[in-house]
């Protein structure tokens, strides 16, 4: 008997696993970088954070046409320039000297690359590949994210506290470039199944014959009738109030872990830590969402794990301390990434989703989450 072909998604779903791993696990090392280049540039704590506000602003707005670009080519176009952008970026940013300079090379081109490479691109992708295995899909792929924290925090709390914070740059500019662009040519050449004459999960309908053929385009709505839809703006309302939890707390995790006098090397590990725990909440609620009648109960409960998490740390005087809100709140973090893409196609479909995606990251991300690091200085 001839062996069953793997199903393309799954190769997908490695892809943008790899992908948004280095996009994310990349941004969230900026919480590593705080004290030590404001020591070293005697810059303020607003000075600096407000690079990461200029980053989340541009990554909401370029959302907006990287998903829309993705409604129409491949994604392994988007994404290679994303990873080139955003390694670029990362090279000048080792050299820079004034917060200008910062601006314009982590905020304005690090927010083009991260656009271009992180979960708009990635879970949205991944989305249009599944319906039935959808939830568990965008789980795994989003564990990317909490094992690119996990991995590269270490390895640049490693390097900026041995050979200076311009090396954790370069460093991650080299793995963005090399890992990046690799990748995006290799596993993420495909539109989406029904290009291919594939069904989404890489079978037919349970409900119907083997030979059902798939249907010529993508099920779902124009934008038009998205942006017209109430649930649509309930969506970004919640996702926005998570967003700038969770930005406060990883821009400044690491600072604050430091100054209750927390080794640099100890306190990087809490980007990581999250990572970790947020793996078992990527699984969790991908998972749960596939088995829920509706997936906002499984959103609702991310929320209190993350809720949870801030109520530790607004108490926390210890690195056990630290360790337990990391915990907690990485878990329920871990809910953002599966479950923001998984509700959309599920209201809305997969005919638009990299738009309609784009769009809610430009309100979640671009307005909200660009507040936090600024509010939270």
């Amino acid at each position: 008997m001839q062996k069953k072909a793997i199903y393309w998604g799954w190769y997908v779903v490695f892809g943008a696993f790899v992908l948004m791993g280095l996009n994310h696990g990349t941004t969230y090392c900026f919480t590593i970088f705080v004290k030590p280049v404001t020591e070293d540039l005697s810059w303020s704590r607003s000075a600096i954070s407000l690079a990461p506000s200029i980053t989340m602003i541009v990554y909401g707005i370029g959302g907006i046409f990287s998903g829309r670009l993705l409604d129409r080519v491949a994604p392994r176009w988007v994404m290679t320039f994303g990873a080139v952008t955003l390694a670029t970026a990362l090279f000048l940013t080792g050299f820079v000297r004034e917060p200008w300079h910062l601006y314009l090379t982590y905020g304005l081109l690090a927010g083009i690359g991260t656009s271009c490479l992180g979960a708009v691109v990635g879970s949205s992708t991944v989305a249009k590949w599944f319906q039935r295995k959808r939830g568990l899909a965008i789980g795994i792929a989003s564990v990317g994210i909490g094992v690119g924290s996990m991995l590269l925090a270490p390895l640049v709390g490693y390097a900026v506290k041995h050979w200076g914070w311009p090396w954790g740059f370069w460093i991650l500019g080299g793995l963005v470039l090399v890992l990046g662009v690799i990748t995006a040519q290799t596993l993420m050449g495909k539109t989406r199944p029904e290009d291919y004459g594939l069904h989404p999960d890489g079978e037919a309908p349970p409900s119907h014959p083997e030979a059902t053929p798939p249907p010529a385009v993508a099920p779902g709505i124009p934008m038009n009738q998205v942006l017209r839809d109430p649930r649509y703006w309930v969506l970004s309302l919640c996702y926005t109030f998570a967003l700038v939890a969770q930005i406060s707390a990883f821009i400044h995790q690491t600072a604050f872990g430091m100054e209750l006098g927390i080794d640099l090397i100890k306190a990087a590990l809490l980007p990581g830590s999250i990572g970790l725990a947020s793996i078992g909440g990527r699984f969790f609620f991908g998972w749960l969402s596939d088995r829920l009648r509706d997936a906002k109960y499984a959103a609702s409960l991310g929320f209190l794990f993350m809720a949870a998490g801030v109520g530790v740390l607004l108490v926390a005087s210890t690195m056990n301390h630290m360790v337990l809100y990391a915990l907690l709140f990485g878990f329920g973090y871990g809910s953002i990434a599966p479950l923001m893409p998984y509700l959309l196609a599920d209201r809305f479909g997969s005919l638009v989703l990299g738009a309609s995606y784009g769009m809610l990251t430009f309100f979640v991300a671009g307005i909200g989450g660009s507040t936090a690091p600024l509010s939270a200085a």
